[in-house]
């Protein structure tokens, strides 16, 4: 059924989530502020869980069976807040096709603030008008190019909304405090990474393109996500091989100051002390912003950039 046994993990902090969610709304008072913070702040983890495992299965669906990865789409989308789908537009093909050029939509110098904390605290609120505006571009399309993932993108959204709903008339505190903060935390440490993970770094570069965060702690509740640049050049390789492959693929050939062993210590640094500086210690140059340009491709030409319906039968041949 699982292509790999690793995805048990994700699997489980999945089932942790909506047991949390049931039990804060079952069984806590929100004026209890013993369990309803210690439950809080778990939702927010095991949300962020749910984003990072959700940017993983795009990638690399985990199952084996086509109709389970469009399911697991639908449970994925419920833990951060988003269609699993959206992932698509935006990241797999703005992103990692067009790395910090203009095609980008979340491409760092978008981010201009002096006070460098800024830029990563609302890292998400500066790139989402042009997050949301390829999203509603790609989907109008994909309506007619490709009707399948279309209707996945769908099913996804009007779950997530009638689940969204449906806990709001049933306690609209709750769910504001148990179910949509914690998915906009999600949402926040997803699309910030980018910053982390591509601010100061050579795009042009074959490995010194992404910023890597090594530590054993951080890759262990983040499913390896601390390894960008191998995921850059293989996006579809799993994460469970991601240590293994980057110290033998990419650590001979990365700079050193791309491999950090610390994301605490790399935050402080960068954000605590002001510091906006490239890979060498140079201070980033900003040039001159202009609009994104247009990106989106053939689907016949990233097939297997999709998620679950990365193959259409009805393209095939086509």
């Amino acid at each position: 059924m699982l292509r790999y046994r690793a995805d048990l993990r994700p699997l489980f902090f999945n089932a942790v989530y909506f047991g949390l969610l049931g039990l804060a709304f079952a069984a806590v008072p929100l004026n209890d502020l013993r369990i309803a913070l210690p439950l809080f702040a778990a939702l927010c983890l095991t949300s962020f869980m749910g984003a990072v495992q959700t940017h993983n299965a795009v990638h690399c669906p985990i199952f084996k069976q086509r109709w389970l990865n469009k399911l697991y789409q639908v449970v994925l989308t419920c833990t951060y807040g988003h269609p699993v789908s959206s992932l698509v537009p935006g990241h797999t093909l703005s992103h990692h096709k067009h790395t910090q050029s203009r095609k980008d939509v979340m491409r760092t110098s978008k981010a201009r603030f002096r006070w460098h904390l800024l830029n990563g605290l609302l890292f998400l609120f500066i790139v989402a008008p042009s997050t949301s505006k390829a999203d509603m571009a790609y989907t109008k399309r994909m309506r007619t190019q490709h009707p399948r993932w279309f209707r996945q993108m769908l099913l996804e959204l009007s779950v997530l909304w009638t689940a969204q709903i449906a806990l709001f008339v049933l306690d609209w505190r709750k769910a504001l405090v148990f179910w949509f903060i914690p998915h906009i935390y999600a949402q926040w440490g997803l699309v910030g990474m980018n910053m982390l993970q591509h601010d100061g770094t050579d795009s042009s570069h074959p490995y010194n393109h992404s910023r890597n965060f090594v530590g054993k702690a951080v890759n262990w509740w983040a499913y390896n996500n601390g390894y960008h640049g191998l995921h850059h050049i293989q996006p579809g390789l799993h994460w469970s091989l991601l240590p293994e492959k980057h110290a033998e693929l990419v650590a001979p050939h990365i700079h050193p100051n791309l491999d950090q062993p610390s994301l605490l210590v790399y935050l402080f640094k960068t954000f605590g002390l002001n510091r906006r500086l490239d890979y060498l210690g140079n201070p980033v140059v900003l040039m001159d912003e202009g609009p994104d340009e247009q990106w989106i491709p053939d689907p016949r030409t990233t097939a297997a950039d999709l998620g679950a319906e990365g193959i259409d039968p009805a393209l095939a041949g086509t």
